[in-house]
């Protein structure tokens, strides 16, 4: 018997269109910018280096765990139907109200931001000093409005149908993968010096931290490092994420039981080869002091401009135009089935239930276009992430700890695929991103605190709006 709620959907996406739409989400503007905060709090490249791949492992880990549950539930929600597979309702509804409150929608606020800042390049008068209206403590520049545009805009595509977003997402993330390749490729073969590469890996091992007001560096160690290290990891581990959008549109890929977990696992293997030969082309083209202090974190433009000199500018910002443009396509494609899913459970707004003409979820997309609108003008890029990463790890360790208690629940379901080094990796997981985020709490506790409150909102919520059994 097939369950009729996915019966209109039209698996219309290949392993290809589902690896380019995980390596598409994953790849925003963060390998672009992050490597110079990351510097800033480990000062050392064995550290930078040391943060990439292990962002890069934990998320393969992640990914292809997942890989077993996308194949026992290979339908529309993803993790939203894991969660509730695995625990409750309720857990999976706190899931959903986050994802459309904060995770996804500040995600896709955040890259729409990006995308505004690199345009300002470009056209000086679309950035964000550009104050077009003022009342009181509020500002509205003409990056906000850039933002909001293009948002808009992909929305309205995506709500044509997923033939054309699936196009749209496979040609610009080619796109992507081959000017990132060209410009890692070009940066060694034109601006690589062995002096500035033996320089800093000289003392590759010994953290310090970056003083912003003293220009110094001083070493860290201890406590110290650990806040750093937790700190650092925030930027890679956004920029890693939103591979598990592919999951939610499990219901429209062809072959869901191979093709989605197999998607996890390459778009997250090609997104962590390139990011860390992107940070060693980063240490081979310019000083590790350089790579801290670059104006605006613009470590990709400092590279580019090494590489192919003034021209490098408008090479990067319009590969970051481009880069972000594919990440928010993916993004709001994929949010919107999250939402669409819990309306068919009772659990959000009725209408997100229903599918267009073209069997997408529009009502789900415009509602997620509307909120993400609003996000973007608050326009705190770096809280939004705060925000938007000590909810995502909860949901994460959450999520893969689900198999363990289903591998008990339901002993006897089938499994085309099992997570890969059962129980071990799940669990070295689980350690890892528990690590991270108790430290984030600690260290961030103003921005991260109030993701978690975010969150807890939802108990209240989920009480008052339960549908009655």
């Amino acid at each position: 018997m097939q369950d009729h709620s996915q019966d209109h959907f039209k698996r219309e996406l290949g392993l290809l269109d589902g690896t380019m739409l995980v390596v598409g989400s994953m790849i925003g503007s963060g390998i672009f910018i992050v490597s110079s905060d990351i510097a800033r709090q480990v000062g050392s490249a064995g550290w930078l280096t040391l943060i990439w791949l292990v962002s890069g492992l934990i998320t393969m880990i992640a990914a292809v765990s997942y890989g077993e549950l996308s194949a026992m539930f290979p339908k529309a929600g993803g993790q939203y139907v894991y969660l509730k597979e695995a625990y409750n309702k309720l857990i999976a509804f706190l899931y959903g109200w986050s994802f459309f409150a904060v995770i996804q929608t500040g995600t896709i606020a955040a890259v729409g931001v990006g995308f505004s800042k690199f345009s300002a390049y470009i056209i000086p008068s679309l950035s964000n000093e550009n104050i077009l209206y003022e009342i009181g403590s509020f500002q509205l520049n003409a990056a906000q409005i850039v933002s909001i545009i293009t948002i808009v805009l992909l929305t309205y595509v995506n709500s044509r149908g997923v033939k054309n977003s699936k196009i749209m997402q496979t040609i610009l993330t080619i796109i992507k993968i081959l000017s990132l390749f060209g410009l890692i490729v070009f940066g060694f073969l034109l601006a690589a010096k062995a002096e500035i590469w033996n320089a800093n890996w000289a003392d590759a091992w010994s953290p310090r931290s970056f003083d912003v007001d003293g220009g110094s560096w001083m070493p860290i160690g201890g406590t110290a490092l650990i806040a750093g290290v937790s700190a650092a990891m925030v930027g890679s581990l956004f920029s890693s994420d939103a591979w598990v959008g592919v999951t939610f549109i499990a219901g429209e890929i062809k072959n869901p039981k191979r093709n989605v977990g197999l998607s996890l696992f390459l778009g997250t293997f090609i997104v962590t080869i390139i990011y860390i030969l992107a940070n060693l082309m980063y240490l081979a083209v310019m000083p590790l002091q350089e790579i801290a202090t670059v104006p605006s974190d613009r470590v990709a433009v400092a590279a580019s401009q090494h590489t192919f000199g003034d021209m490098g500018t408008i090479i990067i910002a319009v590969m970051i135009m481009i880069s972000t443009f594919a990440c928010n396509n993916g993004l709001i494609m994929a949010g919107a089935r999250v939402y669409y899913t819990m309306a068919k459970d009772g659990l959000f707004l009725k209408k997100a239930a229903t599918l267009n003409d073209a069997s997408v979820p529009a009502w789900a997309l415009w509602v997620q276009c509307i909120w993400a609108s609003v996000l973007c003008l608050t326009g705190k890029y770096g809280d939004l992430l705060d925000y938007v990463v000590i909810i995502v790890l909860i949901f994460y360790i959450l999520t893969i700890y689900g198999i363990f208690i289903l591998r008990k629940k339901m002993p006897d379901a089938e499994r085309p695929y099992k997570a890969f080094g059962y129980p071990f990796l799940p669990f070295l997981y689980i350690i890892i991103a528990s690590a991270v985020s108790i430290s984030l709490l600690l260290t961030k506790f103003s921005t991260c605190g109030w993701g978690v409150l975010i969150m807890l909102t939802g108990i209240p919520v989920y009480y008052l709006t339960k549908p009655k059994e």
